[in-house]
């Protein structure tokens, strides 16, 4: 039988379905994502994981072949970014950068701090250097996606080509254009982390559980992202899978508020130690709990004062914000002016607002005793409960109940 070279050309050694190529295509692309999430990022990046030598060296392969990325490099960048986000150091931030030059240029800025050897050397420690990775992976780092491109010829034809063109853009847009970029752009917040993280939808699935960016940020050093009883991290669930295999080693997850049923007459030790593990998730609280309270005062004072002086109210979103002291995304320049001349005008307003200020002294004050630290809460529990600010009040009742 003669050889077919025209079909060969078209199909390949494995002809198979349209629809199997649709199917090939994500699996591929989708353990792609599984490699970045899991191995370059929560075990190389964060070390909140420890992983099987079999498995990591596959994730590093399978890499190799399907992103030319080196380890070193990428973990390096990675760490800069949490080190100095959402500064004019950040290699990727679309706050300082805008968003169009992050979401489409993100490989092109991820290449550029790839060159630098001062960023590499400071955040790149730890990461493989075997004889592998130094004569192959690091050295011949485009080989690997080359290789790639003449198995998928080889096996679907033409077709298989196009596969490997999906694999080659699908990390250049998931992760440096969608998370680096939107991750930090737009979506909602558990926690009011200093950063302009987001979690971009709740249900990590297309990218590996990375779209709950708020979440890591908060909790960089997690093996999990996902927070909420709703929200599904995809990438816990497969290294729960390794895990149970004992290919994996879970090193750390995000502390777990915990809320007793009944509070304290006062906070106690346990209620500090609660406090500041879960420092963002508690900002976060009050920010909810005073919201409603900072916009009806705003109100009054729009009424009492004249339409005109407080006209331009922020919105309760935008309020939760300036509770949050999120200092990335927070009120305009005239909202924030505003607020000044109502704390100016409001004993409830800068009440609250000074008193969420206090708040950070708990773990700013690195070099104070327990026994001090706790001196503070207990009594910023005291006169929260004595402002006559029923929210404030209600706050505090709820914050000695964590333990």
């Amino acid at each position: 039988m003669p050889f077919d070279f025209l079909g060969f050309v078209a199909r390949g050694l494995m002809p198979v379905p349209w629809w199997a190529y649709v199917v090939l295509a994500l699996a591929f692309t989708h353990v792609t994502i599984a490699c970045v999430t899991i191995f370059l990022h929560r075990s190389q990046a964060h070390r909140a994981l420890d992983l099987h030598p079999a498995v990591s060296h596959f994730f590093r392969f399978w890499l190799w072949l399907t992103t030319g990325m080196v380890t070193k490099e990428w973990v390096a960048i990675h760490r800069k970014h949490h080190a100095k986000v959402e500064t004019p150091d950040d290699p990727h931030s679309p706050q300082t950068r805008g968003i169009g030059k992050v979401f489409w240029q993100g490989s092109e800025l991820y290449r550029d701090e790839a060159k630098n050897v001062e960023t590499l050397d400071k955040y790149g420690r730890g990461t493989p250097d075997d004889w592998i990775e130094r004569n192959l992976y690091s050295r011949h780092s485009w080989q690997g996606v080359g290789l790639m491109l003449m198995v998928n010829f080889m096996l679907f034809g033409a077709l298989g080509v196009t596969i490997w063109a999906v694999q080659m853009l699908w990390i250049p847009v998931t992760a440096a254009g969608v998370i680096n970029g939107i991750g930090h752009y737009w979506g909602y917040r558990n926690f009011a982390s200093a950063d302009a993280s987001k979690n971009i939808v709740p249900w990590g699935i297309l990218i590996g559980g990375e779209e709950l960016h708020n979440n890591h940020h908060a909790y960089g050093t997690s093996a999990k992202l996902s927070s909420r009883w709703y929200e599904f991290d995809l990438g816990w669930f497969y290294i729960r899978v390794l895990a149970f295999f004992g290919l994996a080693e879970i090193r750390k997850v995000a502390p777990k508020l915990k809320v007793v049923a009944t509070g304290k007459a006062a906070p106690d030790a346990a209620t500090l130690q609660a406090v500041i593990a879960n420092r963002y998730a508690v900002v976060s609280a009050y920010a909810r709990t005073l919201k409603a309270t900072c916009a009806c005062e705003l109100a009054r004072l729009r009424e009492r004062a004249g339409r005109s002086e407080f006209a331009d109210v922020p919105s309760k979103g935008r309020l939760k914000r300036w509770l949050s002291g999120d200092s990335i995304s927070t009120l305009r320049d005239h909202e924030h002016a505003l607020l000044v001349r109502a704390m100016e005008n409001s004993r409830a307003l800068s009440t609250i607002y000074a008193m969420r200020q206090e708040l950070n002294v708990l773990w700013e004050r690195s070099t104070e005793s327990t026994e001090q630290l706790l001196a503070r809460l207990q009594d910023w529990c005291q006169r929260a409960e004595a402002s006559g600010i029923v929210p404030l009040a209600q706050f505090s009742l709820q914050l000695k109940r964590y333990a």
